[in-house]
């Protein structure tokens, strides 16, 4: 589901929610480069090695497979859709066809090309169905022009999906708020995120509500502040590539937050690009720290 929270900005919309705008792996050509250094060679043969090279592509390959599954639920008007609990705060969480059929496209790739990486998803594969969807580990050009090799050990990686992010709006056919999402981090940092639009066809590589796009039903934000707990699969893409971009997600009390070990964040957020981070943080009101779980 998409998160709530509070907006701050003239121009409106939340960034979390909201944060599906295409395809997104030319960003990634500086930051992994520069952030993880440049790899390659007979490390490559290792399965306890992981190229990250190839987990974005990967990464974009998953994101389409299931954006695609999530585009032909509604179209087809096979949504079956349910409650599958609550938020902490009461609201129902939905559950679609839509939401299973493109989690299994997302976890399945993704598990056989890297059964070494830990993979974490916001809903969950049927253990009794055995099919292997294969990804051919073909690697598009741009990722290959922009993007070197790069090996990190398979145990610090983590790997976080939301196969549909903003159910209630997929469910109320408000097709441009629905995106599928798959991050990965690096001993908790994130460094690759990918987003994708199913409905729009948009492939541009300038993302996020907080960024100037050219989309015309795309709103925006200059600040994306939460006050609630959060699972960080909504959110671990976003983070990625703020910080590529230049800016920053924090929690409310200004931490970094890890994607690694559990699945939620409890210290609520805020998300700000070319302001003063730390400025805005300093701003904010002391809050309940009630109001965050």
């Amino acid at each position: 589901m998409a998160p709530m929270g509070i907006r701050l900005s003239p121009l409106g919309a939340a960034v979390l929610g909201l944060l599906g705008l295409g395809l997104l792996y030319h960003l990634y050509s500086g930051f992994l480069a520069g952030r993880l250094g440049v790899g390659g060679g007979p490390e490559a043969a290792s399965p306890s090695l992981v190229d990250l090279r190839e987990l974005l592509a990967a990464s974009v390959a998953a994101a389409g497979r299931g954006g695609a599954e999530v585009r032909r639920v509604r179209e087809e008007g096979a949504l079956h859709e349910k409650a599958k609990g609550k938020t902490r705060e009461g609201a129902d969480e939905l559950l679609t066809s839509g939401d299973l059929r493109s989690n299994r496209q997302m976890v399945r790739l993704l598990r056989a090309a890297f059964p070494a990486v830990q993979i974490n998803s916001e809903e969950h594969v049927d253990a009794d169905d055995q099919e292997i969807i294969s990804w051919d580990r073909t690697i598009p050009e741009d990722i290959k022009r922009e993007i070197q090799p790069n090996f990190v050990p398979a145990d610090s990686v983590t790997v976080w999906i939301d196969p549909l992010d903003a159910t209630q709006e997929y469910t109320e056919d408000l097709r441009q708020y629905v995106t599928t999402m798959v991050c990965a981090a690096v001993n908790g940092e994130p460094v690759i995120g990918v987003i994708h639009k199913p409905f729009s066809g948009y492939t541009g590589y300038k993302v996020l509500s907080l960024l100037n796009v050219p989309e015309a039903d795309q709103e925006q934000a200059d600040i994306y502040i939460h006050v609630t707990y959060i699972k960080k699969w909504d959110i671990c893409a976003g983070n990625a590539v703020l910080k590529a971009l230049g800016g920053q997600m924090t929690t409310l009390a200004g931490e970094e937050i890890s994607y690694t070990g559990a699945v939620g964040n409890e210290g609520g957020l805020i998300a700000s690009i070319n302001m003063n981070h730390k400025a805005l943080i300093e701003k904010l009101p002391i809050l309940d720290k009630a109001s965050q779980n």
